[in-house]
């Protein structure tokens, strides 16, 4: 069987350079991440997977990952957790979206001015978060 990526998902299809901050607003702290992210040809679309050297202030430097799965459904771009539940999806004239998680809320927001460079901004609000992640993704140079 041959799976075809999505239009809409085609230019994500490999390795990305990945560079993270992460400003706290509460503890008034800044953390970095510094790695790698690839999309992977999957049978529902695009296996994501990140993994890089996380440093948050107070802590001695650690290995972290993450991993979605990005599909199209119905010309949406769709982001699921690993296990297949739905995180959030955007188009591409709205590249931005909400993620409510008990008692907590998720908003992303995506830039693609300058492709292939291109950034995630989340904005997390509740009780107890209250920061900002800005992730820019580029092709990696040499």
């Amino acid at each position: 069987m041959t799976v075809k990526i999505a239009p809409a998902l085609a230019g994500f299809s490999g390795e990305w350079s990945l560079s993270r901050r992460i400003i706290d607003h509460r503890a008034g702290s800044t953390g970095q991440f510094d790695g790698t992210a690839v999309f992977t040809l999957a049978d529902y679309g695009l296996s994501y997977f990140e993994t890089g050297k996380l440093t948050l202030p107070g802590h001695a430097p650690f290995t972290a990952e993450r991993r979605y799965r990005w599909c199209e459904v119905d010309g949406l771009v769709s982001v699921e957790f690993e296990d297949g539940r739905f995180f959030h999806s955007f188009d591409a004239t709205t590249p931005e979206a909400q993620h409510w998680c008990d008692p907590d809320t998720y908003q992303v927001r995506y830039m693609f001015d300058e492709w292939p460079v291109w950034t995630s901004t989340w904005r997390v609000s509740g009780p107890r978060k209250d920061y900002e992640m800005v992730s820019s993704y580029q092709r990696p140079t040499g």
